[in-house]
């Protein structure tokens, strides 16, 4: 009877269901293991393992603290810039020191960890105690941190002492075995410890379901905070690790880790939306990762290809571990086989007459009841709209007198009217997409990348003369609106997390762009262009002349229109959007359409601005394009907006920018204001909700 009680107990602890992250994990990481070992035609040797971890556990320490987030049904994207504020921190507070190696290397987890854990409970509170979208948040944060790293090195250098180096890349702490594969067991063994635990079980259980994890007693703003505040210890580790590796430091070395981040907690089997996975899966997808470079290297490939695949790999990842039988796209299947089978029987609803009979019906009684209505003014109508559209534009009479003064006697109005329209129209189109996109309940990522590769399709192909832009500009929009067709079809066909399809998108979309240009973007834009962005007609630049027409289209299109209506219907909550009867497939699908479209023509614009293209062209707007949306009074949720208002927080957000710029405060000094003010905004312009 013990025996058979052991069996089950065993059996229970390694059910297939519940370990088929973690195990499947381990079996690509295997089998790319014996892929490299054929490529090189060796066997696996010291140096191999000590390489692989290596470089490896960097990734896996990050992956790490993003999976208890991704467990704990959040997202955190400051994961990489707070692994480059470690680096830097390290860097240059620890560099003359003139401690010996065993103080020094205590002072330097201290410091690592300390830092990351402060951050951590930085988004942790901002999330857990003011209810607030930890996707914002933490990218708010990860301007902050990343500005703060290039405030405190502007560029690559420093010196971390070999002694310490060797502490973590060497075998000093276990002789004859690697560092790095005694920090992955020490990081395996600290999840088991947590996963054990009653912390561990209610991360598990808010992931899956917080209400009901409350209405069991489980404090979940306890829960979300300390797993913030965990993963940001986690973050600190990861750049203490790289420091000891590298050697040195580098503000941007994180920068690039975003992608893989998530790429390794998805391949580990962690669902995204929580409450499914675990950490050893994820050390062993950042390991695959890892070897997947290796193979690369090995074979000849270009760097080029690394984020394309980086990209698919998370797409394909995510898709594998969420499709299932109630995955969306068996609805979709099933929905359209009853239709094609009700047409064929002749049984399928006459859903338009139906739909007109109803509004008769509402006409009628609403002119019966026309005597009893009592009139409502506009502004009472339209309260809640001016109550969060309005603020932008008085707190931007408060910059330009700021800018007026300081700018003194050299101001010049037609001068920054000229300034203020360009630079406004570049926020103002990104608004409307991402406006969209956020109303609609979703979020995109791709926005960068769209931006830069729709600008270096223009270049390349018209390389400075204007005859042939008269088919490459639609030819770049039309790539811009394949972009947002392919982010919009697989977001709804399978139901995944606009986060990751976008920041796939991005990847691949990054790689995509260096393939095309051969790794430098050629060409010129043409004249037609750059005079149609700095030219002027009727002393005013073209562009905004093109500016107030778009405003208008604009707010008609997006508050005035049925798709629009169905957008903030699926945003306030798209379950009773498809009960209503609304069909939430098509405008999901247009809104990141349009976001694609809305990129296309800021990437075209920027590189008339510029006359050329060049790589990160496109990096500033992804919080410039969320920030005039929240500053506008757009619930980052979905819902809420007018365009008038993102329009009002474009206005806002140039002149801030434009009040920066004449002062002396270094560039990572205005990233950090920036983030500032997105969280000001965010905090000041969020729902009020019961504890």
């Amino acid at each position: 009877m013990a025996a058979i009680g052991m069996f089950d107990y065993l059996r229970s602890a390694f059910n297939w269901r519940r370990q088929r992250g973690s195990i499947v994990a381990l079996g690509v990481f295997v089998l790319m293991l014996v892929i490299l070992q054929l490529i090189t035609g060796q066997g696996i040797s010291y140096f191999d393992i000590s390489s692989i971890t290596s470089g490896a556990a960097t990734l896996a320490l990050a992956a790490l603290g993003e999976t208890l987030v991704v467990l704990a049904g959040g997202l955190d994207l400051s994961a990489g810039a707070v692994v480059s504020l470690v680096n830097v921190i390290l860097v240059t507070q620890l560099a003359n020191s003139e401690m010996g190696t065993a103080a020094y290397t205590l002072v330097s987890i201290a410091l690592a960890l300390g830092v990351g854990t402060a951050f951590g409970a930085v988004n942790g509170f901002l999330v857990a105690y003011l209810r607030l979208q930890s996707i914002v948040v933490t990218l708010a944060t990860m301007l902050i941190a990343q500005g703060s790293a290039l405030l405190i090195l502007k560029f690559p250098g420093g010196e971390m002492p070999w002694d310490f180096s060797l502490i973590f890349t060497g075998d000093v702490i276990v002789d004859g075995l690697p560092a790095p594969v005694v920090v992955l067991l020490v990081a395996v063994a600290f999840w088991l410890l947590l996963k054990n635990t009653r912390l561990g079980t209610a991360i598990y259980a808010i992931g899956s379901d917080a209400e009901s994890a409350a209405s069991n007693g489980i404090d979940v703003r306890l829960v979300r905070f300390l797993t913030f505040t965990f993963a940001g210890t986690a973050y600190g580790a990861a750049g203490l690790f790289i420091s000891a590796n590298m050697g040195g430091g580098d503000p941007l070395i994180g920068s690039k880790m975003l992608l893989q981040i998530f790429a390794a907690v998805v391949l580990g089997g962690t669902l995204i939306g929580g409450g499914r996975g675990g950490c050893v899966g994820t050390i062993f997808g950042a390991l695959t990762l890892t070897i997947l470079v290796n193979i690369f290297l090995v074979l000849g490939v270009r760097t080029y290809y690394t984020p394309v695949v980086e990209g698919v790999i998370l797409l394909l990842a995510v898709l594998g571990f969420s499709l299932g039988a109630d995955s969306p796209v068996f609805g979709h299947l099933r929905y359209w086989r009853h239709t094609l089978q009700a047409m064929r029987q002749g049984t399928l609803p006459g859903r338009l007459s139906a739909l007109g009979a109803a509004v008769r019906l509402d006409r009628l009684a609403g002119g019966k009841q026309a005597a009893d209505v009592i009139p409502v003014s506009w502004f009472t109508r339209n309260r809640a709209t001016l109550r969060f559209s309005v603020p932008p534009y008085l707190i931007y009479i408060l910059v330009l007198i700021a800018t007026i003064v300081l700018a003194g006697s050299d101001f010049s109005t037609i001068g920054y009217l000229n300034a203020m329209l360009i630079f406004t129209a570049f926020l103002a189109i990104l608004g409307l997409g991402q406006g969209t996109v956020i109303i609609s309940g979703g979020l995109d990522l791709s926005v960068p990348w769209t931006i830069t590769f729709t600008a270096i399709v223009a270049t390349t192909l018209t390389n400075g003369l204007d005859a042939p832009a008269v088919w490459v500009i639609p030819l770049s929009l039309a790539a811009g609106i394949a972009i947002g067709f392919l982010n919009g079809s697989v977001i709804v066909l399978f139901g995944l997390s606009p986060v990751i399809v976008t920041l796939a998108m991005n990847g691949v979309l990054e790689g995509v762009s260096l393939l095309f240009s051969g790794g430098a973007p050629i060409g010129k834009a043409p004249p037609v262009l750059d005079w149609f962005v700095s030219g002027r007609l009727g002393g005013i630049a073209p562009v905004g002349w093109f500016l107030i027409a778009f405003v208008i289209a604009a707010t008609l299109l997006l508050n005035y229109t049925a798709i629009g209506r169905r957008i903030f219907a699926i945003g306030n909550s798209a379950l009773v959007a498809r009960l209503s009867g609304v069909r939430t497939g098509l405008p999901t699908l247009f809104a990141y359409v349009l976001s694609g479209f809305c990129s296309a023509i800021v990437g075209i614009l920027l590189a008339g601005f510029s006359s050329q293209a060049f790589y990160g062209m496109g990096d500033p707007y992804l919080l410039s394009s969320i920030a005039v949306v929240v500053l506008g009074g757009t619930l980052i949720t979905g819902g809420r907006g007018h365009y008038l208002g993102i329009f009002g927080g474009a206005i806002l957000f140039t002149a801030l920018g434009i009040m920066l710029s004449g002062t002396v405060l270094p560039e990572a000094v205005r990233n950090i204001i920036y983030g500032v003010v997105v969280l000001g905004a965010i905090i000041a312009l969020r729902e009020r909700r019961a504890a």
